[in-house]
């Protein structure tokens, strides 16, 4: 009888023990998925963006009283409403684009690049002080020669020294770079002041601008930067330079076990960072105002950033995340022209877009799990039984 006893008293326990560990379970735990498909993911991102579009909607409706389809439609008049705010359109994405491809590299390397702006703030600056100083004195093709040199090795200098403390004694990237973003700034500042003009600016000197190309200054930007895009992604995905990139950012202890030199590579990598950047300083100036300020990024090397981090690092993809972006950009501000809007409202409809997105992505990448009830516990056990 005694034995009976006991072994009637051991599935109780169990069931006791299982109850104990479910309680002290965490009710939400995440987990990483396997893979979402191709078409659920797709599925996932314009759902995203329809729920969005709907936040936005009711926020017009609330705030602004005006009528949500109206309004947004303007966003898109604002965007193809002619040729010259299509070709806008295209020429700042792909500026975007082209700062998000020089910032790729560093950050899938892990290396936490955040001065991109500074790095395009001396570019802009070489090449602005090379037209005021020496443009009337050489040939043009000569100058725009020194200019596309200058520019890019000034960009280049700029992402090195942050490498070099990296590579060397270790030091935060992300930091250091930010405080380089600060210094460039104050280096346009004191030009400004030094050889600008009573209001602070530099005159324009559009004498030196590169050549037009079908009559528009916007063609050669689109042009040069698809290019780079391609160039950049045969580098990155099809050559030893990517490969070792990519080794390094999974793991640097496996990079120096295969015989990867990682200062080296850090290097090599932010000098390629830092001189394109240096490349989209040039590209401001010369098929821009053909001047300098101190806003003249617009605060887009920090936008690249999170261009750089929705396009997983792929240059193809950050086309359509550097046009989403723009689209954003230009739609909400003419529709806030339009409808006389505050211009903090237009950026919270952009907060709201891409708030939307980078949760998509959460959901695409992990799982929600909640705590399992007591009986799907005992059905569970009992199906394996």
């Amino acid at each position: 009888m005694r034995d009976v006893k006991q072994t009637k008293d051991v599935p109780q326990t169990d069931a006791v023990v299982e109850n104990v560990k479910r309680r002290h379970e965490p009710l939400i735990h995440i987990t990483k998925r396997n893979q979402m498909s191709m078409l659920h993911a797709v599925l996932l991102r314009v759902g995203a963006i329809v729920c969005s579009v709907i936040v936005m909607a009711l926020l017009i409706l609330v705030l602004a009283k005006e009528n949500p389809f109206t309004v947004l439609a303007s966003m898109i008049e604002g965007v193809f409403g002619d040729p010259r705010r299509i070709w806008r359109l295209f020429s700042n994405t792909a500026i975007l684009l082209c700062i998000a491809l020089a910032l790729t590299p560093a950050f899938k390397m892990k290396f936490w690049n955040c001065g991109g702006e500074g790095q395009i703030l001396v570019g802009s600056l070489m090449a602005a002080a090379l037209m005021f100083f020496i443009g009337d004195s050489i040939p043009l093709p000569i100058l725009w020669i020194l200019i596309f040199i200058t520019s890019i090795v000034a960009g280049a200098v700029w992402g090195l020294i942050p490498a070099i403390f990296k590579a060397k004694w270790n030091t935060n990237e992300t930091l250091f770079t930010l405080m380089m973003n600060y210094i460039a700034l104050q280096l346009v500042t004191f030009f400004l002041k030094m050889f600008g003009n009573s209001q602070g600016n530099l005159d324009p000197m559009p004498q030196f601008a590169f050549p037009k190309i079908f009559n528009g200054s916007y063609f050669l930007n689109i042009l040069v930067i698809a290019l780079i895009c391609v160039a950049m992604y045969i580098y990155l995905g099809y050559s030893k330079h990517g490969y070792e990139i990519s080794v390094v950012g999974e793991s640097e202890r496996t990079a120096k076990y295969i015989g990867i030199r990682v200062p080296k590579v850090i290097i090599r990598t932010m000098l390629i960072s830092g001189g394109l950047c240096g490349f989209v300083g040039m590209l401001l100036v010369a098929n821009g105002s053909c001047s300098v300020t101190t806003t003249i990024t617009g605060g887009q090397g920090f936008t690249a950033i999170l261009v750089s981090w929705l396009g997983k690092f792929n240059p193809l993809y950050m086309i359509l995340t550097s046009f989403l972006v723009i689209f954003l950009q230009q739609g909400t501000s003419y529709m806030g022209d339009i409808y006389r809007l505050d211009t903090s409202l237009a950026d919270i409809f952009i907060g709201i877009v891409l708030l939307f997105i980078i949760g998509c992505e959460f959901f695409i990448n992990y799982k929600v799990n909640f705590r399992k009830k007591a009986s799907d516990v005992t059905a569970g056990k009992e199906a394996v039984h």
